[in-house]
């Protein structure tokens, strides 16, 4: 691989005011300045594909940097937080009927931005489900999290009426028909199961609209309860309903990873 000097950045001469590469790096979380300089040292970053040298200066909002083949995010002004959607309000930016939406929680943190309009949630919950969702203005991002050829798995937590029988795995597993076609859950497990309900755990990598609902119902065990408990290796946590988040930089970082930016 080629190796980039402190002037030279693929081809093209970076601007006398560009950021210097190891601030770029600490301000991604990659640990103190010199710290980063050490990972530069070691040949592990990359800008625009070629190997970055100690001086180096880029672009923010144009070079493409990354660490150990890991995109970082460096444009300014990007925004990645997670919300815990509560039960009645609506996947949605802005509500025409004044029902309580996601832009209402998220409206102090939009009004500081320049590009309002790209800020958006990443998927969607029905009203009557709860859960993370994520909010961002990276679009990049959300396109590959909300492709299905990416493959991104999303966890729930699920509450049926009753016992329910071993089978169910089994079944959920090999597949149940839908009207738009078979869906199947990657991944069964037993939380809790009483005279009164079942709390299950199922992860599924599909986005079509309510599809975990429709499984359950399609097998006779319909949803009483739905929380999306994770979205690829971001986790729900301790986070409240109606409140939300930042995404700390080690977080991002494995969420770029996921979606192979």
């Amino acid at each position: 691989m080629k190796t980039m000097s402190p002037s030279h950045i693929d081809g093209q001469l970076p601007a006398p005011d560009g950021v210097r590469l190891q601030k770029v790096l600490a301000s991604a979380g990659f640990g103190s300045r010199r710290a980063c300089e050490e990972i530069i040292a070691a040949r592990r970053v990359t800008v625009n594909g070629l190997v970055a040298t100690l001086g180096a200066r880029v672009d923010p909002g144009r070079d493409v940097v990354q660490v150990d083949g890991v995109g970082v995010p460096t444009a300014a002004g990007l925004v990645h937080v997670a919300v815990n959607k509560p039960v009645g309000m609506l996947s949605a930016m802005t509500s025409e009927d004044g029902r309580p939406c996601i832009g209402d929680l998220v409206r102090d943190l939009a009004a500081g931005l320049h590009d309002v309009a790209g800020l958006h949630h990443v998927g969607r919950l029905d009203a009557d489900s709860e859960g993370l969702l994520l909010v961002t203005n990276d679009g990049a991002l959300s396109h590959r999290l909300m492709h299905p050829s990416f493959g991104v798995p999303k966890r729930y937590l699920v509450e049926v009426d009753g016992v329910v029988p071993r089978s169910l795995g089994r079944e959920l597993r090999a597949g149940v028909e839908l009207d738009d076609g078979p869906a199947a859950v990657d991944d069964y497990t037993l939380v809790d199961s009483g005279p009164g309900s079942t709390l299950l755990e199922v992860e599924i990598h599909e986005g079509r609209s309510r599809i975990v609902r429709r499984m359950f119902e399609a097998a006779g065990h319909p949803v009483r309860r739905l929380v999306r408990l994770s979205i690829g290796p971001i986790r729900l946590g301790e986070l409240k309903p109606g409140r939300f988040r930042h995404l700390n930089p080690a977080e991002l970082r494995s969420l770029y990873s996921a979606v192979g930016l």
